[in-house]
């Protein structure tokens, strides 16, 4: 059996990974698009997409202001996703 979340092989009778202790049982758990609370500078909506993605949350900032600089779409897409994206709670 194969972790869902580092992707190593586990025993087919574990319920628990051997190398990053994920669940091997049950169902996996959904993700959702959610502004974060904890981790807002604005709205929080580069740390939900940081979190939905598994990526850095600085990183995925500067890619925003990247955007917004040479290319102009960031800025209407985090307005789009502040409107559409709901809070997490």
């Amino acid at each position: 059996m194969f972790c869902n979340q580092c992707g190593k092989a586990n025993p087919d009778d574990a319920h628990l990974c051997g190398y990053c202790g994920a669940s091997l049982t049950g169902s996996p758990a959904t993700r959702r698009l959610v502004r974060r609370r904890d981790q807002k500078v604005i709205a929080g909506v580069a740390a939900g997409v940081a979190n939905y993605f598994g990526w850095n949350v600085t990183a995925v900032r500067v890619l925003w202001l990247l955007l917004l600089l040479f290319a102009g779409t960031g800025g209407l897409l985090y307005l789009i996703l502040w409107i559409v994206m709901p809070l997490e709670g």
